[in-house]
């Protein structure tokens, strides 16, 4: 286990049990006290836990971890589900994608493609973001035509956010949006952590013709703080295993197609 990824199970292990000591650390990574010590320093020192005697504690229930301590968790499912939502999508398409893992592991699968590539100089597919990240790096790929919106920078997700992203996308008409979620449930549809990230989903899917969500199965069946829309405003799901027969009738009954990754 390389230093980073220490700290991201180190904190990610905070969050889910929202208070941990010196040995429960230990037990469950399999580092020495020292290494916790200093790996807790490390985090506090960033403001992502509060220091406590003899362990730490997570700084809310509602805390969303920054990207780059998401990167590690449910990888391999990720990246299924990236494969998969790339397959959807056909050459000379305008796609939009929001921020996150797993719409950047999208990115990259997309950018990656022999699929897309065209001759030289002229792209064989158009990717609007509002994710700083994907927009670094899929620009030294000579088959996409990146559009980065403007607007404020989350530090937590590397998205931009705010009016400027509205007046941005009115502009467009994307053929495929491929949004990533923290939730998606039949009561309250997709949903994210942060009511900004929440509102320029919406309109992302106002601009496009088909509306792809992308999310791991921890996702599934569960809800966070802002609604982006309702679950019959969804025309494909791409999760990484097969759901419940009780969620499978709900996504039937709104119409959404299921695309299990393989």
């Amino acid at each position: 286990m390389t230093p980073q990824q220490r700290l991201n199970a180190l904190l990610e292990l905070v969050s889910e049990r929202g208070n941990v000591t010196i040995a429960e650390i230990g037990d469950a990574l399999g580092i020495s006290p020292a290494t916790a010590r200093r790996d807790l320093a490390t985090l506090a020192e960033q403001r992502l836990i509060t220091r406590t005697h003899g362990g730490a504690s997570a700084l809310g229930s509602g805390y969303e971890l920054p990207l780059q301590y998401k990167i590690a968790r449910q990888a391999d499912a990720k990246t299924a589900i990236a494969r998969a939502a790339a397959q959807l999508i056909t050459p000379g398409e305008t796609v939009g994608l929001n921020g996150g893992t797993t719409t950047t592991e999208v990115a990259r699968t997309l950018g990656k493609s022999e699929r897309f590539r065209r001759s030289e100089g002229e792209a064989g597919l158009t990717i609007v973001t509002n994710a700083l990240n994907i927009g670094y790096e899929l620009s030294v790929r000579s088959h996409v035509k990146i559009v980065v919106t403007g607007g404020v920078a989350r530090r937590q997700s590397y998205e931009l956010v705010g009016s400027l992203v509205a007046g941005t996308l009115s502009a467009f008409a994307l053929d495929t949006v491929i949004l990533g979620v923290d939730g998606l449930s039949a009561q309250y549809g997709a949903t994210t952590l942060h009511e900004g990230e929440a509102e320029v989903s919406r309109h992302f899917g106002s601009v496009a013709k088909r509306t792809v969500v992308v999310a791991d199965s921890t996702k599934l069946m569960k809800s966070t703080f802002a609604r982006i829309c309702r679950l019959d405003e969804i025309d494909v799901l791409v999760t990484d295993s097969p759901v419940p027969d009780s969620f499978a009738a709900e996504l039937a009954a709104a119409s959404v197609e299921l695309v299990v990754a393989g």
